[in-house]
C-alpha cells in the first residue's frame, strides 16, 4: 500500500504526542525530528523535507497550539494541512479544449507506464465524461510499442492510430487530423521514452509539441523509482513546461516519497494516479484524501466513489427492495459477491475506513475460487431451487454437487451464509437490527 511505511511512522509520532497531554516546546521539537526522519526514509527530497518540517514546526510552536486543550490534535491538524499543501491542496482536472479535439501528450522515461496508463486515462475519460478518445502510436523506437498500444486499445475498445516506424512528428500531426475527420474529441499521443534523459529525446518531444499544440502535456512517472522520478519530472518540466503528472505504480510503493516531492519540485499538480495493473485502475489524485490516508484518517469519499462505480444504482434499489420484503434469492446473493469483487482487494478498501488497520487485512481479497464454486453451485440449481433453497434436501444437494464439481459440504456452507444474510434482512425489516450489534452501541448506530 502506498505510504504504508510513512503512515506507520507518523502515527507512532502522534501516539507519543497524545500520551503527553499538554505539550512543551521540547516535545514538539522531538516530534518534528522524528517526522523529518520518517519523511527522509520515505524517499522525500531533502529540501522538501526541510521546508515542510520548518513550516510545521513554526505553526506548531504558536501559542494557540501549546495552550490548546488538545495540542496533539492541533499538531496533527497542522501536519494534515501542510501535507495537502505539499501535494497541491486540491484535485486538478484535465483541461478540455474549447474546440475539439483535446490533445493530450504523454511523456516520460521508458518503463514509466506511458502506454498502459495513457490507455487507462482514455478509457476513464470515455466513462466519466462521455468522450470519444483516439490513441496515437508515436513511439517508433521501443520494440513492440505499437503492438502493445494496439493490444490495450482492443481490450478497452478504443481505436488506435498508427503509421508504422516513420517520423513521430508526422504521426502526431496525422493523428490529430484523423481525429477531426472521424469525430474523436480526444487524442492521446503515446510518445517515445528513453532509459535516461537525453537531448535527442527532448528535441523530438519539443517538435511534437510545436506541431500539435497539445492542450495538456502529462508526465508519466513511476512512483517506485523515488528520487529518480523527481529528477525526471524536473528535467521534463524544464524542457517542455508540463501541465501535470500521472503517478504510476502508487500501489506498489510503500514509501511514497515521489508523490510528496514531485509537486514541490515542479510546481505542477499530480492529476492522476495508477493504483494497480488492471486497465480500470486509475483515479484522480486528491491531495486532501491522500493526506488523510497517510495520517490514518481513512478516505471515505474515494470508498463511496468506488462503490458507486462498482454497484449499479438500479440494481442496488432492486436489491434493497428485495431485502426489505425478504425476497433475496441465491442468484441475488451471487450478484452481490461479484459486485463486491469488482471494488478491489479488502486491504485497499479497509485502508479507506477511518480507524481500521489495513495491514490486518494485507493481501486479503475476495477469494476467486470461492466465487467460482458459488457460481457453479448456483448455476447447477433449477430456478425453483434458487428462489426456494428450503427445498434442497440430501438428494438435491448430491445432484447439485455432482453437477458443479463440488462437495455437499460446500453447498451447506453456501446455504449457511445465505441464511445469515436472510436473518439480517428480517431483523432489518422488523426494526430489530440494532439488537444484533449489542445494546447502547446498536441503538446509537441506528438512531433508536
Amino acid at each position: 500500500m502506498a505510504f504504508e511505511s510513512l503512515s506507520d511512522k507518523l502515527n507512532s509520532v502522534f501516539k507519543k504526542l497524545r500520551g503527553k497531554g499538554r505539550l512543551k516546546e521540547a516535545d514538539i521539537k522531538e516530534a518534528m525530528r522524528e517526522v523529518r526522519l520518517a519523511l527522509l526514509e520515505a524517499d522525500v527530497g531533502f529540501k522538501v523535507v526541510r521546508d515542510f518540517v520548518n513550516t510545521v514546526s513554526e505553526r506548531s510552536l504558536g501559542a494557540d497550539v501549546l495552550e490548546s486543550l488538545t495540542p496533539a490534535q492541533m499538531v496533527i491538524k497542522i501536519v494534515n494541512e501542510e501535507l495537502c499543501a505539499l501535494m497541491g491542496s486540491t484535485n486538478s482536472k484535465l483541461e478540455i479544449a474549447s474546440k475539439p479535439p483535446t490533445v493530450v501528450m504523454l511523456v516520460g522515461l521508458q518503463g514509466s507506464g506511458k502506454t498502459t496508463n495513457g490507455a487507462k486515462l482514455a478509457a476513464y475519460m470515455r466513462k466519466t465524461s462521455s468522450k470519444r478518445p483516439l490513441l496515437a502510436a508515436c513511439d517508433i523506437y521501443r520494440p513492440a510499442a505499437i503492438t502493445q498500444l494496439q493490444t490495450v486499445g482492443k481490450q478497452l475498445d478504443i481505436p488506435v492510430f498508427e503509421m508504422g516506424a516513420i517520423d513521430p512528428v508526422k504521426i502526431a500531426k496525422e493523428a490529430v487530423s484523423h481525429a477531426v475527420k472521424h469525430g474523436n474529441d480526444m487524442v492521446f499521443l503515446d510518445t517515445a521514452g528513453r532509459l535516461h534523459i537525453d537531448d535527442e529525446l527532448m528535441d523530438e518531444l519539443k517538435a511534437i509539441k510545436a506541431a500539435t499544440s497539445p492542450t495538456e502535456i502529462l508526465l508519466v512517472v513511476d512512483a517506485m523509482t523515488g528520487q529518480d522520478a523527481v529528477n525526471a519530472a524536473s528535467a521534463f518540466n524544464d524542457a517542455l513546461d508540463i501541465d501535470g503528472v500521472i503517478l504510476t505504480k502508487l500501489d506498489g510503493d510503500a514509501r511514497g516519497g515521489a508523490a510528496l516531492s514531485v509537486r514541490a519540485v515542479t510546481g505542477k499538480p499530480i492529476k492522476f494516479a495508477g493504483i494497480g495493473e488492471k486497465l480500470d485502475q486509475i483515479e484522480p489524485f486528491h491531495p486532501d484524501r491522500m493526506a488523510s490516508r497517510i495520517l490514518g484518517m481513512g478516505d471515505v469519499l474515494t470508498l463511496i466513489e468506488k462503490a458507486e462505480q462498482a454497484f449499479d444504482e438500479k440494481k442496488a434499489q432492486e436489491m434493497a427492495a428485495k431485502l426489505m420484503s425478504n425476497k433475496f434469492t441465491l442468484t441475488d446473493y451471487y450478484d452481490q459477491l461479484t459486485q463486491l469483487k469488482s471494488m478491489g482487494n479488502l486491504s485497499d478498501i479497509a485502508g479507506m475506513l477511518p480507524g481500521v488497520d489495513a495491514k490486518a487485512l494485507a493481501g486479503a481479497s475476495i477469494d476467486n475460487s470461492m466465487l467460482s464454486k458459488t457460481e457453479a453451485i448456483i448455476l447447477s440449481m433449477t430456478p425453483h431451487e434458487r428462489d426456494n433453497p428450503q427445498v434442497l434436501g440430501n438428494s438435491r444437494k448430491k445432484r447439485i454437487a455432482a453437477g458443479s464439481g463440488t462437495a455437499v459440504v460446500d453447498i451447506n456452507r453456501l446455504l449457511k451464509q445465505y441464511e445469515m444474510m436472510q436473518s439480517m434482512s428480517k431483523q432489518l425489516t422488523k426494526g430489530k437490527l440494532p439488537a444484533m450489534f449489542g445494546g447502547k452501541a446498536g441503538r446509537k448506530l441506528f438512531g433508536n
